[in-house]
Protein backbone atom coordinates (compact mmCIF):
# COMPACT_ATOMS: atom_id res chain seq x y z
CA UNK A 1 0.00 0.00 0.00
CA UNK A 2 0.95 3.69 -1.27
CA UNK A 3 1.66 5.86 1.57
CA UNK A 4 1.04 9.52 0.34
CA UNK A 5 1.34 13.36 2.08
CA UNK A 6 -1.55 14.96 2.27
CA UNK A 7 -0.80 17.77 0.46
CA UNK A 8 0.30 15.43 -2.47
CA UNK A 9 -2.71 13.75 -2.44
CA UNK A 10 -4.42 16.90 -2.56
CA UNK A 11 -2.55 17.99 -5.63
CA UNK A 12 -2.91 14.75 -7.77
CA UNK A 13 -6.10 13.64 -5.98
CA UNK A 14 -7.33 12.51 -9.53
CA UNK A 15 -4.82 10.34 -10.13
CA UNK A 16 -5.31 8.94 -5.96
CA UNK A 17 -8.91 8.20 -7.00
CA UNK A 18 -7.45 6.05 -10.31
CA UNK A 19 -5.10 4.07 -8.31
CA UNK A 20 -7.50 3.17 -5.67
CA UNK A 21 -10.35 2.11 -7.96
CA UNK A 22 -7.65 -0.08 -10.14
CA UNK A 23 -7.13 -1.38 -6.61
CA UNK A 24 -4.34 0.10 -5.32
CA UNK A 25 -5.19 1.96 -2.17
CA UNK A 26 -3.31 5.07 -0.83
CA UNK A 27 -2.37 5.71 3.11
CA UNK A 28 -3.08 9.83 3.29
CA UNK A 29 -0.43 10.79 6.01
CA UNK A 30 -0.01 14.39 7.70
CA UNK A 31 2.77 15.48 9.69
CA UNK A 32 4.24 11.51 9.39
CA UNK A 33 1.43 10.18 10.90
CA UNK A 34 -1.17 7.84 9.52
CA UNK A 35 -4.62 9.64 8.81
CA UNK A 36 -6.68 8.00 6.19
CA UNK A 37 -6.68 5.34 3.60
CA UNK A 38 -8.37 6.31 0.05
CA UNK A 39 -9.49 2.82 -1.57
CA UNK A 40 -12.10 2.01 -4.10
CA UNK A 41 -15.88 2.13 -3.20
CA UNK A 42 -16.53 -1.36 -4.06
CA UNK A 43 -13.42 -1.98 -1.95
CA UNK A 44 -14.68 -0.19 1.23
CA UNK A 45 -18.37 -1.83 0.94
CA UNK A 46 -16.99 -5.20 0.53
CA UNK A 47 -14.88 -5.03 3.77
CA UNK A 48 -17.91 -2.90 5.94
CA UNK A 49 -20.00 -5.31 5.65
CA UNK A 50 -17.69 -7.93 7.36
CA UNK A 51 -19.87 -8.86 10.43
CA UNK A 52 -18.81 -8.13 13.67
CA UNK A 53 -17.63 -11.29 15.99
CA UNK A 54 -20.30 -10.98 17.98
CA UNK A 55 -22.60 -11.57 15.32
CA UNK A 56 -20.54 -14.65 14.17
CA UNK A 57 -21.65 -15.92 17.39
CA UNK A 58 -25.41 -14.87 17.71
CA UNK A 59 -25.53 -16.65 14.13
CA UNK A 60 -24.05 -20.44 15.59
CA UNK A 61 -26.27 -22.55 14.17
CA UNK A 62 -25.63 -24.98 17.39
CA UNK A 63 -26.40 -25.92 20.67
CA UNK A 64 -24.94 -24.48 24.28
CA UNK A 65 -23.59 -28.23 24.50
CA UNK A 66 -22.04 -28.04 21.43
CA UNK A 67 -19.30 -25.86 22.47
CA UNK A 68 -17.25 -27.59 25.90
CA UNK A 69 -16.80 -25.82 29.00
CA UNK A 70 -13.96 -23.26 29.39
CA UNK A 71 -11.66 -24.25 32.70
CA UNK A 72 -12.79 -21.82 35.40
CA UNK A 73 -9.71 -19.58 36.23
CA UNK A 74 -8.53 -20.05 40.14
CA UNK A 75 -10.06 -16.98 41.78
CA UNK A 76 -12.48 -15.90 39.48
CA UNK A 77 -16.18 -16.39 40.23
CA UNK A 78 -17.91 -15.54 36.76
CA UNK A 79 -20.76 -17.56 35.54
CA UNK A 80 -20.32 -18.03 31.92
Amino acid sequence: MKEIQLKDAKATLSAVVDQAVAGEPSVITRHGRKEAVVVAFDEWQRISQVPSFADLLLAFPGERDDIPERNRVPGRNVDL
